[in-house]
């Protein structure tokens, strides 16, 4: 039975999308605000981001934090996919059990508890903290995120497909390239984004596993914004909020041309 929507069902909407996004909302315009004061209106200005680009210590953390993010999002992407794979091809072994928790168990662990055992490791080792223990610990805990999105698209994979590029002569790592990678591509683009947007947003892990050089964005604007908002921080949050919006609709427009693509009336061919 088709149902309409009900004034209760408007009103809890309403009051769930204001309380998910008003803030949001109230940020970005006062990143427009002519007055120091983030709480007091002082009239439409672009100045703040004129600051911002001024502003070498936010830049330099945002450049630190993306040079992370990409490396940490790459490594987590072949340790994951090569974890899911033997994970889903290689059966019943001998520890599996410990093996899969293992891998799993970042997703569960507090990252408090994470980022103090990455600290009493470098230190144990020796390790001068900075940009590459950063991505060690970016890495260790991504691994798990881009392994569980990876073994999903794996668990219903067709290997016909693999047998027929066999059975045509082809070896098992041609096969592998050219066949099993085209096909789980999206999943891996997917565990891929997820790790980048996971090391962008994470503040403990980094926190403990930091040194000199290597302060991320996320770090930074904690630190100043224990000291006051300042309009600085409204203005580099809304880029990012716009970056992740440019980012949401580009993949959606994606999404719907490849549905449209693949719908059963389209018959358009060259």
């Amino acid at each position: 039975m088709k149902q309409g929507f009900t004034p209760v069902t408007v009103l809890a909407l309403t009051f769930g999308f204001a309380f998910l996004y008003l803030p949001i909302l109230l940020l970005i315009l006062f990143s427009f605000n002519e007055s120091r004061l983030v709480t007091v209106w002082g009239g439409f200005s672009l100045k703040w981001y004129g600051e911002l680009l001024r502003n070498d210590l936010l830049l330099d953390a945002a450049w630190a934090t993306l040079r992370i993010a990409f490396v940490s999002a790459t490594l987590a992407l072949l340790m994951g996919t090569l974890a899911a794979i033997s994970l889903v091809r290689f059966g019943g072994f001998r520890g599996r059990t410990l093996y899969s928790g293992m891998i799993f168990a970042p997703l569960v662990m507090p990252e408090v508890i994470t980022g103090l055992s990455l600290l009493l490791l470098f230190v144990s080792l020796d390790w001068e903290r900075g940009f590459w223990t950063v991505v060690i610990a970016h890495t260790t805990f991504a691994t798990a995120y881009v392994a569980v999105v990876v073994q999903s698209r794996l668990l219903t994979f067709d290997l016909m497909l693999e047998e027929a590029a066999m059975d045509l002569g082809a070896p098992p790592l041609k096969t592998f390239f050219l066949i099993t990678l085209p096909v789980i591509a999206p999943a891996l683009l997917s565990g891929w984004l997820l790790a980048f947007t996971l090391s962008l947003d994470d503040l403990v892990i980094a926190s403990f596993t930091t040194g000199p050089g290597a302060t991320t964005l996320p770090m930074r604007i904690y630190s100043q914004v224990r000291l006051g908002v300042t309009p600085e921080i409204n203005a580099i949050s809304t880029v990012l909020i716009g970056l992740v919006t440019a980012g949401v609709i580009a993949a959606a427009v994606i999404q719907k041309r490849q549905l449209t693509r693949k719908a059963p009336g389209n018959t358009n061919r060259r």
